[in-house]
């Protein structure tokens, strides 16, 4: 996949485990785990957004754009 998911770094910068953020952005630990481990295909917007209020961060910190091209 061309997309990166970097919010175990943004997890481990702000020094918040996996339960708590799934509870402070209101979705359960397994959609959560999902999306940290690149297996998710999409993610809303209003998600997103949750995310980066509780972690205190940007989309691209927690995004990031990998070329394929080689």
């Amino acid at each position: 996949m061309a997309i990166r998911v970097n919010l175990d770094v943004m997890m481990a910068r702000r020094k918040i485990s996996l339960t708590e953020l799934a509870e402070k952005v209101g979705i359960t630990q397994a959609n959560l785990s999902i999306l940290k481990t690149e297996k998710a295909k999409a993610i809303r917007f209003s998600t997103l957004n949750k995310v980066c209020e509780v972690l205190e961060c940007q989309p691209g910190d927690i995004l990031e754009y990998i070329s394929q091209i080689k």
